[in-house]
């Protein structure tokens, strides 16, 4: 596997367990606001990073290209930026506000170069593995 493929799975499994524990707080307080910081921490981080790295995990040549490592570490500041912003905003500190909007951007940044890496460069080639006789 890639290496690009586990570090995205390796970030989402973080995010995943961050996402978890905002909902275990919301559940035993029963306070809910931050259920946006919670969602995105589950969606943006845990969801996508783990698709993202799928994706790379079957089309190595294109995993291995710079802009694959660009893409990685701009998405993941973009949502590291984003969580703990987003979940002290929603928390009521509204100096949280232009923060959350430039992770915003950041993450969209992200999204973008993965989207360019989808559509152009070499064609996604998906070899699927040869079946075992054993």
């Amino acid at each position: 596997m890639p290496r690009i493929s586990q570090l995205y799975f390796k970030t989402a499994i973080l995010f995943l367990i961050i996402g978890i524990v905002m909902g275990l707080k919301m559940a035993i307080s029963g306070d809910h606001s931050v259920i946006g910081a919670h969602a995105h921490c589950n969606l943006l981080g845990w969801v996508t990073m783990a698709i993202f790295g799928g994706y790379h995990a079957l089309n190595p040549q294109k995993a291995e290209k710079r802009i694959a490592m660009i893409q990685y570490y701009v998405y993941t500041a973009g949502i590291a930026l984003m969580v703990p912003s987003l979940y002290l905003m929603l928390q009521g500190n509204a100096a949280m506000e232009p923060i959350v909007a430039i992770a915003s951007f950041i993450t969209l940044a992200g999204v973008l170069l993965f989207a360019f890496i989808i559509f152009f460069g070499e064609k996604a080639v998906v070899t699927p593995p040869a079946p075992s006789y054993r």
